[in-house]
C-alpha cells in the first residue's frame, strides 16, 4: 500500500517502460521507498490492468513500440482526469516535455534522472491523489446534510469533537470562546442536536439588539406592557423551552440584563415584562463570544457573577491558522455547499491553492474561507493577495516542508515519537519540540 504526506493511497503506481532494465531498476528505487508498484512492458497492457485495478499515479517512458507515453496521457484524461501522469523523456526533449504539460501531464522526468528524483516527483503525485479522493469522499459524505458539520482531522478540531461528545447529554450551561468566524454557532448547533433535547434550538445575537427591545426580546411581555405591546409576546427564553438558547456575542448584553440572566440561570423561570407570574423555563444556555469575558468582568464591563456562572464550562475554539489541516476538507465542503447553491460545478484544486491558502492568516476565520469558496464556485477568483504564494518566505516554506516530513514519518510509525525520531536522525527531545512547535499530536496517527 502506498503512502504519502496524506495517507494511504488504497492502489498501486503503474510503472511502464518497454526497456527490462529501466523498468526493473525504477520499480526496485519505488518499492525501496515503499510504495507498491505494478509494472508493465506496454502502455496497451497497463490500461488493461486499469479495469480490475485502478492506479494511483503512472509513470510511463513516452517512447516505447506500439502506444506512446503521450498517447497514454490522453487515454488516461479521458478515462479519469483525477489519476496523475509523470512521463519519463528523453535527454534534450525539451519541446516533448512542453506538449506532455499542455496535455495535463502531471509532471515529467528527464533521462538521465536520479533514484530521488523519482521517489519526490511520485511521492507528491501520490499527495495530490490522496487529497483529490479525500475530496470526492467528502462531497458524497457532506452532501447531504443540512447543518453544517464539525469538520477537520487537526487535534485541536477534534478534541472540540470530544467535548461536545462528552457534555451534550448533560444540562450544563456552556461558554463558547473563539474569534470571530471559527464557527461559535456551529459548535452550539452540534450541543443541541446530540443533546437529546425535543425543543427548538434558538438562536439571539446580543450585539445585533437595540437596548431598548432586549428585555422584550429576551423575556417577553404581555397585552399593555408599554407603550405599542398590542398583545402578548412569548420571549426567546421562553420559546427555547425543553431545547437550547444560543446567546451570540454575551458581552454586547447591556449589564442591567445581565443580572436577569443570571436569575434565570439560577432559578430557571422567567416572568414577562409587565405581569408578576413567574413561568418555569427548561432550557440550556449556551453562550457564545469572541472577547476575554474575565478580563471585561475586571474592567466592569461584564458582571463577574454571570461570568463565574457561565464559565463552568468554557469551549475554546481555535483560529482557523492554527489548524492548517482542516483547510482543504473545509474548501471542500464550502465548495459543494456553493455549487449547489449557485448551481455551477465546484470547481478543481490543487496542492499549490492549498499550499497558498495554508500562508493567509485568515483574519475571518472559517467564515473568511466559506467566502473564499463561493467566490471560486461564481469563477471570479478567490479575491486573495494574487502574489501571496510568491511572496512566501523561504523559512516559511522550510517550515512547511518540516511539517510535512514529520507528519509522513508519525504516519508510517503509526505515531510512535521513539520511531518517527530514528527515522528522521533527531532526538527525542527535538522532535517534541517540533511536534509542539506545528502543534501535531502522535494519538492521532495510532490505530
Amino acid at each position: 500500500m502506498n503512502t504519502d504526506g496524506r495517507g494511504p493511497v488504497p492502489f498501486p503506481v503503474y510503472l511502464i517502460d518497454d526497456d527490462e532494465v529501466v523498468l526493473r531498476a525504477c520499480e526496485q528505487t519505488l518499492k525501496l521507498a515503499e510504495i507498491t508498484v505494478r509494472t508493465f512492458r506496454s502502455a496497451e497492457q497497463a490500461l488493461a490492468a486499469c479495469e480490475e485495478e485502478p492506479p494511483a499515479a503512472v509513470v510511463s517512458d513516452v517512447r516505447m513500440a506500439g502506444m506512446s507515453g503521450l498517447e497514454l496521457l490522453d487515454v488516461m484524461q479521458k478515462r479519469d482526469r483525477e489519476v496523475p501522469v509523470i512521463l519519463i523523456t528523453g535527454h534534450g526533449d525539451v519541446s516533448m516535455a512542453v506538449q506532455a504539460m499542455r496535455a495535463h501531464a502531471y509532471d515529467f522526468i528527464e533521462k538521465p534522472f536520479n533514484s530521488a528524483r523519482l521517489v519526490d516527483v511520485v511521492r507528491r503525485a501520490l499527495e495530490k491523489r490522496a487529497l483529490l479522493m479525500e475530496n470526492r469522499v467528502l462531497r458524497e459524505q457532506l452532501g447531504s446534510m443540512r447543518e453544517m458539520p464539525l469538520i477537520g482531522s487537526s487535534e485541536s478540531i477534534q478534541r472540540v469533537g470530544r467535548t461536545i461528545d462528552s457534555l451534550a447529554a448533560t444540562d450544563v450551561d456552556i461558554l463558547i470562546h473563539g474569534e470571530t468566524g471559527t464557527g461559535k454557532e456551529v459548535v452550539a448547533h452540534a450541543l443541541h442536536a446530540r443533546s437529546g433535547r425535543k425543543g427548538p434550538f434558538v438562536a439571539l445575537n446580543c450585539g445585533a439588539l437595540p437596548e431598548s427591545v432586549f428585555e422584550s426580546e429576551m423575556f417577553g411581555h404581555e397585552t399593555g406592557a408599554f407603550t405599542g405591546a398590542d398583545k402578548r409576546r412569548i420571549g426567546k427564553i421562553e420559546h427555547a423551552s425543553g431545547g437550547t438558547l444560543f446567546l451570540d456575542e454575551i458581552e454586547s448584553m447591556p449589564l442591567a440584563l445581565q443580572v436577569k440572566l443570571l436569575r434565570v440561570l439560577q432559578e430557571r423561570s422567567i416572568e414577562r415584562l409587565g405581569s408578576n407570574a413567574t413561568i418555569p423555563v427548561d432550557c440550556r444556555i449556551v453562550a457564545a463570544t469572541k472577547t476575554d469575558l474575565k478580563r471585561l468582568s475586571e474592567q466592569g464591563g461584564f458582571r463577574s457573577d454571570l461570568y463565574y456562572r457561565l464559565n463552568v464550562v468554557t469551549i475554546e475554539l481555535p483560529p482557523l491558522r492554527q489548524r492548517l489541516d482542516d483547510i482543504g476538507p473545509l474548501m471542500t465542503y464550502f465548495l459543494s455547499q456553493a455549487s449547489r447553491r449557485f448551481n455551477r460545478d465546484a470547481p478543481a484544486w490543487d496542492e499549490q491553492d492549498l499550499f497558498r491558502w495554508q500562508h493567509h492568516d485568515w483574519p475571518g476565520n472559517v467564515r473568511e474561507l466559506k467566502a473564499v469558496a463561493e467566490r471560486l464556485c461564481l469563477g471570479v477568483g478567490d479575491g486573495l493577495d494574487t502574489i501571496q504564494a510568491e511572496a512566501v518566505s523561504l523559512a516559511a516554506r522550510l517550515d512547511n516542508y518540516e511539517r510535512s516530513l514529520i507528519r509522513e514519518a508519525l504516519r508510517s510509525s503509526r505515531g510512535s515519537v521513539a520511531i518517527a525520531a530514528e527515522r528522521l536522525h533527531l532526538p527525542k527531545k527535538t522532535l517534541y519540540d517540533k511536534l509542539a512547535r506545528h502543534q501535531l499530536d502522535p494519538e492521532s496517527f495510532r490505530g
